[in-house]
């Protein structure tokens, strides 16, 4: 006879924070949003953690490398979508590693031969207007040279004029010594009243250059996410068919954590692939997921998952419980999976992070989410309205949006999410293709989303996450409570600002 669960299967919208006492030092400017992304063994500190428990989810309308930098920029993490070509993927994760490092390898060379067209044209691909002149046109040749924009003028300058004509030569250039500590650069480069600062070796030839912006960008950006040499973290999303090729070719790219996108994590599939990860990549972080109850949890911990995501059919683009009749109400399925990863613990003393994936409608569903043992979320839509996403703006009616499409639709056909061992297509839609508002830029409103987050936990009296999973009290509503929280019994006037 089939196993029936009779608790009911719910939802974030089914549930409520009390506060608990706030007291003086638990403003809201003093909750710490960090959180573990990684395992790790009690008593010891985790590989990667997160500065704000946020994620951005593994499809082609949302996570490329400008949503992958927004987001590092701001503390979190983007997982680059795998259903594209390998070559495709890696440049959007190299991309992401070279935008910010205190010491940048230039991407952006030429030779004394190339002219002001081969630089307009590198300009446009790069999006860089400081150009390193070396000897060999490499990013590690003698140097001999710099091209900015200051160097040259379209109205002025044919297109063919020889770089060696325009460039600011290396006698001219204040360049700092291999060895030198960033800090030292920093000063060097505010001292001197400089924008960018090539490092050359003793044979003169270049290894990086440090960026006046990149100094400017830190301060703006307290929490980016930076690995060991200050370059931004990325994460990328990898699937059970082509992983013996996808795998190696990420890691050769430095992508920071791996995770098996799939709808139905509890799968023979998975476990393969994880365990081929942590075979040939033992130091390599992966994900495994998507997983409803505790069963399917331990399973992908078993397999060597450094975190398991949660979730079915909740997101606002799946289809997957209305088309298959498979998936359970976030917040059930949170809790579940949250229990055993505390039991998990106390039995081994390795702590695996939990992601909600799915099931965010509201600012405040994040902190439930946190409060029921979540240690990060992922969310596709909330990203899919900004400026950095991938996909386009368009207008209707008298407003902009963006399209959003999930990995399941016929637009997506990424039909090795959904692979059970079956043919090479995708049989029926597990998504649909949609519009989401348009909100503008990433930072702009995840700092308003961030606010409420910091706000409400600090309500009910939490300075951390852990501190809130203890602590928090949740109650469940009813229906009446849902329409009595929002502006009820009033006639609301237009704003008038």
């Amino acid at each position: 006879m089939a196993r029936i669960y009779s608790d009911v299967s719910r939802t974030f919208s089914e549930f409520l924070l009390l506060p608990n006492l706030t007291t003086k030092d638990c403003k809201p400017n003093d909750v710490n949003l960090a959180t573990p992304i990684s395992k790790y063994t009690k008593g010891q500190k985790p590989v990667i953690s997160l500065n704000i428990p946020i994620v951005s989810a593994i499809m082609q309308s949302v996570s490329n490398d400008t949503l992958g930098i927004a987001l590092a920029k701001c503390g979190g993490l983007s997982f680059i979508f795998g259903s594209q070509s390998i070559q495709s993927q890696l440049d959007m994760v190299r991309k992401v590693k070279k935008h910010k490092s205190g010491f940048v390898v230039s991407d952006s060379n030429v030779s004394i031969h190339h002219t002001l067209s081969d630089i307009l044209a590198i300009k446009e691909k790069t999006g860089h207007s400081t150009i390193a002149v070396t000897e060999d046109g490499s990013a590690n040749g003698k140097l001999l040279g710099i091209v900015t924009g200051r160097d040259y003028r379209l109205t002025r300058d044919p297109l063919n004029k020889k770089v060696e004509d325009f460039m600011t030569p290396f006698e001219k250039l204040i360049v700092g010594q291999l060895g030198i500590t960033l800090s030292e650069a920093n000063d060097l480069i505010w001292d001197q009243k400089l924008n960018s600062l090539p490092i050359i070796d003793k044979d003169q030839n270049l290894q990086y250059l440090v960026f006046r912006k990149d100094y400017d960008d830190h301060k703006q950006n307290p929490e980016q996410l930076l690995d060991s040499k200050k370059r931004l973290l990325v994460g990328a999303g990898i699937n059970t068919r082509d992983y013996s090729e996808r795998v190696p070719a990420l890691i050769d790219a430095e992508a920071d954590v791996l995770c098996v996108d799939s709808s139905d994590g509890y799968t023979e599939y998975q476990r393969e692939t994880i365990q081929y990860v942590k075979k040939n990549y033992n130091n390599a972080i992966i994900g495994g997921g998507n997983v409803v109850d505790r069963e399917g949890f331990i399973y992908l911990v078993e397999s060597g998952a450094d975190f398991v995501k949660v979730g079915i059919g909740g997101g606002s683009i799946c289809i997957t419980r209305e088309q298959k009749g498979i998936g359970r109400g976030q917040a059930s399925a949170v809790l579940e999976v949250a229990k055993a990863r505390d039991e998990y613990f106390e039995k081994t003393g390795v702590y695996i992070p939990i992601c909600s994936d799915g099931g965010i409608v509201h600012d405040y569903h994040v902190v439930l989410a946190l409060a029921m043992g979540a240690d990060f979320v992922m969310m596709g839509r909330y990203f899919a309205r900004f400026d950095e996403s991938p996909n386009k703006k368009v207008k209707r009616g008298n407003s902009y949006v963006k399209e959003y499409w999930g990995e399941g639709s016929n637009r997506a056909r990424n039909w090795q999410r959904y692979d059970l061992g079956e043919s090479v297509n995708l049989k029926f839609e597990e998504g649909v293709d949609s519009y989401v508002p348009y909100a503008g830029k990433l930072k702009d409103n995840l700092d308003v989303t961030l606010s409420k987050i910091q706000s409400t936990m600090s309500s009910c009296g939490a300075r951390t996450i852990k501190q809130l999973q203890e602590t928090a009290r949740i109650t469940v509503i009813s229906s009446t409570s849902l329409i009595e929280g929002g502006a009820h019994d009033v006639i609301l006037k237009e704003s008038e600002y």
